[in-house]
Formats: structure tokens, sequence, C-alpha cells
């Protein structure tokens, strides 16, 4: 062995990536955020908590743009404020609750009705044009009156 033989040893290099040349856009890392940043690493704790997180489901991708706020709720009338304003026979619809003073108008307009089951009704009453809970709809029968869509 001659002092002219003698090389150093060869090491490989490590690729320096994101520098121009084959490699741009993402240098490879594929992404945006924590996981294309020098010195990356998620701790395993973290990404075990990022899983037990519960998804938002049933409401489509933007939460916001699906749901309908302004949707216009019923006005819920219960069967005391009938059998108060209401005599035997007669007919209960939206303009009848209206005229008779029971709800509002909104906006000028006559509101969607939803008669509960409060209180208790002795009289037969015709419901026509209203909606009606199932409590509701058996008390009106159980006095003797009807129901009608």
């Amino acid at each position: 062995m001659q002092l002219h033989t003698l090389t150093t040893a060869l090491r490989a290099r490590k690729k320096r990536i994101g520098r121009g040349g084959k490699r741009g856009k993402t240098s490879g890392r594929g992404t945006k955020g924590q996981n294309a940043r020098a010195g990356r690493r998620k701790r395993p704790e973290e990404r075990d908590l990022i899983k037990k997180i519960p998804k938002l489901r049933g409401h489509g991708k933007n939460r916001a743009r699906t749901v309908v706020a302004e949707r216009p709720r019923p006005v819920a009338v219960s069967l005391s404020a009938l059998a108060a304003k209401f005599a035997a026979q007669e007919e209960v619809t939206p303009r009848t609750l209206v005229v008779r003073g029971v709800v509002a108008r909104r906006k000028g307009r006559t509101p969607r009705i939803k008669i509960v089951a409060g209180g208790t009704l002795d009289k037969a009453l015709v419901v026509r044009g209203c909606a009606v809970t199932e409590g509701a709809r058996h008390a009106i029968a159980q006095a003797g009156g009807t129901v009608e869509a």
C-alpha cells in the first residue's frame, strides 16, 4: 500500500430535494401542511386522537349550505286552546285559528299549524289543513272528532 493509492471512503450523500431539477413543486412529499415541512413528525398519540374524533354525518359536505335555517316552522296549538275557542262540530283550519285569535299572522300570511296534545278535549271537532301529532289525533278521535288532510 502506497500513499498515492489511498482514497477516502465513499459515502452516499442524501439527495437534497426541493431545489429545482427533477423534483419540483411538492418535492416528492405529495401534500401541504405539517406533512410537507422539514423535520416533520406526527406523534403517534396525536394520530390516535384524530382517529377518535367522530365525523359529522348526515349533512353533506358543507353543512352550512345544506341545512335550511329559514325553513318555516309550524306554530304549535294545544288541544286546550282549541277547546277554549271552538264549539262542538266546528271546523278547525289555519284560517279559523287566525280569525279566532289563537295564532297571529306571520308577515301577513296565515302560518302553518301543528296541533299538539296539550290539555284535554271534550268536544267533537273537524280538523282540516293542519299537521297533527299522534297523541292529538288520538285525543280528537276519542272526543268524536275527525282529522282530514
